[in-house]
């Protein structure tokens, strides 16, 4: 294979979650809603199914969902930029602030994709310890990052920095992103902080049930997503996406209502799995971080595949490992909560 760059050669690759085509399996390992989209999201896809919406290219910049999402947002429509999923949004961050041999930073344990684009940008990526309560250190260590990353709601952890911290934070570095894909699910979100050396990214797979739409923001001051706009490709985000995210975000009362009903099968999934056994962290983010003291946790992972329940096992050095688990609808919770029993 001539020619492919030794960093990526190296590189083993972010590996995302598995993702079964057998419907027996009861998927808890990615994160998705366990409720279907607003019906708004079907009405506007089946308005673009008919004459002429997919033979045309569709809006480069997204101005329509733009102008939705100000609205409901209460921001500048000039200050969203779209993308394909908020992974893509991280991409075109990274390529737009972080030379070859740049720095990247993020806390950890944390998000994986933070270093593989570090190491396709062929950049150096550095971590800082998350504190035993899953704080940041204080004062933050490093000063001179290209990029900081910082997600908020944590994942695998769930928890949350105050937003005091997080403000003190961007005031230590030079380019903050605050990752808050699943701020829908906290007690408080970073949006008021988005400015120019502030950029708040978000996904519409889990709050909004868009996983497999794939689409994401950013949010940030004008002026930079003029620039991030020189970088994104020039469609990244197609007709019925686009179609779909401005139904998806119209539906605010929609959006309240599975929240609730997560926040409530969190809550009861979390007890239920202290009174099995498990150190649970309270969790702002609609899955849960497991831990076992008596035992490793892989054999439970694997134990509750052979029955056709995912959930997501990590491991992370210096840290052990645990098990990440979304929270489903309740009856999903229930035949985990009876497989965990049986298993333990």
């Amino acid at each position: 294979m001539p020619g492919i760059r030794d960093t990526i050669r190296g590189m083993a690759g972010y590996v995302p979650g598995e993702q079964p085509r057998d419907g027996e399996y009861l998927k808890l390992n990615t994160n998705e809603s366990p409720y279907p989209p607003s019906p708004r999201v079907f009405e506007a896809i089946r308005e673009h199914l008919t004459g002429d919406r997919l033979r045309k290219y569709p809006e480069p910049m997204g101005n329509t969902f733009r102008q939705a999402a100000g609205r409901v947002l209460g921001v500048d429509p000039d200050s969203i930029l779209i993308g394909n999923g908020s992974d893509d949004i991280l991409t075109i961050l990274t390529r737009t602030y972080v030379p070859e041999g740049g720095l990247i930073v993020s806390p950890t344990p944390s998000y994986i994709l933070y270093e593989s684009l570090a190491k396709i940008q062929g950049a150096r990526f550095r971590t800082v310890p998350f504190t035993s309560d899953w704080q940041l250190p204080d004062p933050w260590p490093v000063k001179d990052a290209d990029l900081t990353f910082l997600p908020n709601p944590n994942s695998p952890s769930g928890t949350c920095i105050p937003l005091d911290r997080v403000k003190r934070l961007a005031e230590e570095v030079g380019t903050l992103v605050l990752d808050e894909a699943y701020a829908d699910f906290a007690e408080e979100n970073g949006l008021r902080l988005a400015s120019k050396n502030v950029i708040v990214t978000r996904t519409f797979s889990k709050s909004y049930a868009l996983a497999g739409i794939r689409f994401g923001i950013a949010i940030a001051d004008p002026a930079v997503i003029h620039e991030l706009l020189k970088v994104k490709d020039s469609y990244n985000c197609d007709v019925l996406s686009l179609a779909a995210a401005t139904g998806a975000i119209q539906d605010q009362a929609y959006l309240a209502e599975c929240r609730t009903k997560i926040l409530a099968t969190r809550t009861r999934m979390a007890t239920a799995l202290a009174g099995l056994g498990f150190a649970v962290t309270p969790s702002q983010a609609n899955f849960l971080w497991a831990r076992r003291s008596d035992r490793p946790a892989k054999p439970i992972y694997e134990a509750l595949k052979e029955r056709k329940i995912l959930i997501r096992y990590m491991n992370y050095a210096g840290y052990g490992d645990g098990l990440r688990i979304s929270v489903g609808t309740d009856a999903e919770a229930d035949r985990l909560l009876e497989t965990l029993r049986a298993i333990l």
